[in-house]
C-alpha cells in the first residue's frame, strides 16, 4: 500500500491497519529489513489517525449552540 492509499484511509481503517503493523512488529516473526519498512509504515499510519482526529475534535469544537445551550449545527472547518 502507498502514501496515497494512507492518506484516503478513514480513521478506523487506519487504526485497524497500525494495529496489523504492532501486532507483527510484537510478534518477531520479521525480518530486519521488514521491521524497518513496518515501522515506516506505523509512523505513517500513526500520522493519519492523528491528522484526522484532529480535524474531528476541531469540528467538534465549532458546534453552534442556539437557545438554552442546545446544539443547532456544526460549521464546517476551513479546508474539510
Amino acid at each position: 500500500m502507498t502514501d496515497d492509499d494512507i492518506s484516503k484511509m478513514t480513521f478506523e481503517q487506519a487504526m485497524a491497519a497500525l494495529e496489523q503493523v504492532v501486532n507483527q512488529l510484537e510478534r518477531g516473526e520479521v525480518a530486519l529489513d521488514q521491521s524497518i519498512a513496518l515501522s515506516e509504515r506505523g509512523a505513517k499510519l500513526k500520522e493519519r489517525c492523528a491528522k484526522l482526529l484532529k480535524e474531528a475534535e476541531e469540528r467538534v469544537e465549532k458546534i453552534m449552540l442556539g437557545e438554552g445551550g442546545q446544539p443547532v449545527g456544526t460549521q464546517a472547518v476551513e479546508g474539510l
